[in-house]
């Protein structure tokens, strides 16, 4: 039997590469290592309550396609995504706004803010931005880094600020008002449903086969493809021909907790190491229900190792320079599409993995 593409992974990247290709009438095959589709905008829902098992995913995109996209697949509901930050017991508010200004320094004006930072900022002896530490600084002053982002970013990343890339802090919003909204997207929601049924929508009419490791699957088929659509880890493609790429990985301890609510908010950042874990989520907020329990999950960030969920690409200096390797082998491949945050080697919202997949998409036609 001959397919025209087989697809290599059920998650966003490649439900969506599978679904624009069905719908033209191309024979796709999409294969999976995890025992489900989705990828890690997995839900499960256990007593009532969706489960983000790989962690808080919010949609929200500015991208008009993308957002007419996606609702063919399912209804969003209404969704403001406003976390916290908990620092030793002190509650703050995310994204940095004029109320996380004020809980830090008193009733204080939008121009004595900008007052304040620029007075840390010239304290701070920062010319010229070389890490996260003097982005951090340079963007919102040394109180709310010390508070904020100095140790939560050091238990997220495991290792100093003053060795992490500055870029890494600019996703952080920063605004003078009192917006608890984190992001200024013009869409945003959580799927009436759950992300897993909306990928289960894409992928209708679309084989897919699960506990299916490519690398032994390729080597013992005798299906036919014309290409291969690759969302797995750009190193392990090339037999890490150039070394291995670095990631972080997490853990999720989920808990059932036998109360209505644990939190405020559907996410708290803890910022402090006095707790190991980075944040807590309590699911149950994504998408209120009246159950009399609350399922949270703790979450850990660690270091990578095989075998381990690869969470977040390390694009350091020696990182992107190995990348750079392997992305000129992939473009030597005209058989092989890497798509994803894993072929691609970059961190990806979900809007801009379905952007990317349609752009990959018109480029063949």
């Amino acid at each position: 039997m001959k397919y025209d593409y087989l697809i290599v992974g059920a998650g966003l990247s490649g439900a969506v590469f599978a679904e624009r290709m069905t719908s033209i009438g191309k024979k796709c095959l999409v294969i999976d290592k995890r025992n489900h589709v989705a990828g890690n905008i997995y839900t499960e829902n256990v007593d009532g309550i969706d489960v983000h098992k790989y962690g808080a995913h919010i949609f929200h995109t500015s991208n008009e396609t993308v957002w007419n996209y996606v609702n063919k697949f399912t209804k969003f509901l209404p969704y403001i995504h406003s976390p916290l930050a908990n620092y030793r017991g002190e509650i703050y508010n995310l994204p940095f706004n004029m109320n996380t200004f004020v809980k830090m320094w008193g009733d204080i004006s939008e121009a004595e803010v900008k007052s304040k930072i620029a007075e840390q900022i010239k304290e701070s002896g920062i010319k010229e931005v070389t890490n996260l530490e003097e982005q951090a600084i340079t963007l919102v002053g040394s109180d709310i880094y010390r508070k904020l982002i100095k140790e939560y970013t050091e238990k997220q990343w495991g290792r100093p600020c003053t060795e992490l890339p500055s870029f890494i802090i600019k996703r952080l919003p920063v605004r003078y008002t009192f917006d608890n909204n984190y992001f200024n997207d013009s869409y945003q929601g959580i799927p009436e449903d759950n992300y897993t049924t909306m990928v289960e929508n894409m992928l209708k009419g679309v084989e897919v086969l699960l506990n299916t490791d490519y690398f032994t699957f390729i080597n013992n088929t005798e299906l036919k493809f014309d290409k291969v659509v690759y969302s797995g880890t750009i190193d392990r493609f090339f037999d890490y021909e150039f070394g291995e790429l670095e990631y972080r990985s997490l853990d999720f301890v989920t808990k059932k907790i036998d109360t209505e609510y644990f939190q405020t908010a559907s996410v708290v950042n803890y910022t402090g190491h006095d707790v190991d874990y980075t944040r807590i989520i309590e699911h149950k907020h994504f998408k209120p229900t009246s159950t009399e329990n609350t399922i949270v999950s703790y979450e850990y960030s660690k270091t990578w190792n095989k075998g381990d969920e690869e969470y977040y690409p390390v694009n350091n200096e020696e990182n992107s320079e190995r990348f750079k390797k392997y992305s000129e082998l992939a473009e030597k491949r005209k058989d092989v599409i890497f798509v994803g945050r894993l072929g691609l080697y970059e961190y990806l919202d979900m809007d801009k993995v379905i952007g990317r997949t349609l752009s990959a998409i018109d480029e063949l036609f």
